[in-house]
């Protein structure tokens, strides 16, 4: 069975719909996670991305370092992750930008350390969820201002129902989603785009 069938049986299977807007996949994706999926999951971004020279897989702390890392052995790669606050371990100058948490409803400053990041790189941004865009959005503006090339991002779960795919798309950023969410509700439970 191709990665994305299998994601998406397990997202119907495992998945617990929350109102119309949150889907949780906390079983198997980002609070206990199934690496054998992840394997999966990173293999078919490393088919996907094959072709573009990619050197650094970027992501955001928490939810999608799993997915990340698991992501960077197929590409052998280092991972970088975006930290939400400024910490002892962060020294020296750092790309600084401002990211609202759909999940968290609040605003976090994200950085990373200027050392990890620069225009000798080719970045893969690797997440869980697309839904508004923030995330992803934050973490292109770091890419921006390192001057790396970005050569796309990987998202394992994309609601297609909310503007962020399309927003993010419109700019000319290659968005490949595993598993697109057309509509979900509690009642009816998930339905794909594709």
């Amino acid at each position: 069975m191709c990665p994305m069938e299998l994601l998406k049986r397990r997202i119907q299977q495992d998945g617990i719909v929350k109102g119309n807007d949150v889907l949780k996949v906390d079983s198997f994706l980002n609070h206990q996670m199934d690496v054998a999926l992840f394997e999966e999951i990173g293999r078919e971004f490393q088919r996907r991305f094959a072709d573009c020279g990619v050197n650094k897989i970027l992501t955001i702390e928490a939810s999608g370092i799993g997915i990340a890392c698991v992501t960077a052995q197929s590409f052998h790669c280092p991972v970088v992750f975006a930290k939400k606050s400024q910490t002892k371990n962060i020294a020296g100058e750092v790309y600084a930008t401002k990211v609202e948490s759909f999940t968290h409803g609040r605003v976090y400053d994200v950085m990373v350390a200027k050392k990890f990041l620069g225009p000798e790189d080719t970045v893969l941004v690797i997440d869980d969820f697309l839904a508004n865009g923030a995330a992803l959005e934050g973490l292109i503006d770091l890419v921006e201002q390192s001057g790396a090339r970005l050569a796309g991002a990987g998202i394992v779960i994309e609601k297609a129902f909310q503007p962020g795919g399309g927003r993010i798309r419109a700019k000319g950023v290659r968005v490949e989603s595993l598993a697109r969410v057309s509509a979900m509700s509690e009642e009816h439970g998930v339905e794909f785009a594709d």
